[in-house]
């Protein structure tokens, strides 16, 4: 009996651990999420307030690389502390019929705000500036958006390249991405 009790024990140790859990709408949900009333505008402030980026996930029900980023990508130590600490991040379900207000004020349920923005891959993050103009819509305002699921230093990177406002110097993110593996000895 003991040796069964410390059979399952090794067992469930052995199981990955999960940051996400699965919502009643399919999609992951991680402690770092914000619900929220889906105005744009708002999130926008409210994360200023917090000295946080503003950062949409889009995803979708069934998503196999939204899956891989939650259990794989996201529960990353470090992908996960700044994620919690850096940044304020929305969901928006590919699919979904929960009304968003774009920058522009334009409201329309999820999925079309998703069409409107152009967004064909989940999951795909988009990152914004600490200002946003008025007339912008978010696929216009974003200073980056990532289309699909990548590895922990792509993801790692790209989140430090945000945070170090990379996208207003002279060094593209794929060079800056480059660079930091190289300096670090990482093959990704």
């Amino acid at each position: 009996m003991l040796r069964n009790l410390l059979t399952g024990l090794a067992l469930v140790l052995a199981m990955p651990v999960f940051a996400a859990t699965m919502g009643d709408d399919g999609l992951h949900k991680a402690d770092w999420m914000r619900d929220t009333f889906k105005d744009l505008r708002e999130d926008l402030e409210e994360a200023n307030a917090e000295g946080k980026r503003l950062m949409i996930i889009i995803e979708q029900r069934g998503c196999i690389y939204c899956k891989k980023m939650h259990e794989e990508v996201f529960p990353d130590p470090a992908i996960d502390a700044a994620l919690n600490e850096d940044f304020f991040v929305v969901q928006i379900n590919m699919f979904g019929d929960v009304e968003v207000t774009d920058f522009d004020g334009t409201t329309l349920p999820e999925k079309d705000m998703v069409r409107r923005w152009n967004a064909l891959f989940t999951p795909t993050m988009m990152f914004f500036p600490e200002q946003v103009a008025e007339d912008a819509r978010a696929n216009q305002a974003a200073v980056a958006v990532m289309p699909g699921a990548f590895g922990i230093w792509t993801t790692r990177n790209l989140l430090s390249w945000i945070q170090e406002e990379g996208y207003l110097g002279d060094e593209p993110f794929q060079k800056y991405h480059a660079r930091i593996l190289q300096e670090r000895e990482i093959t990704e």
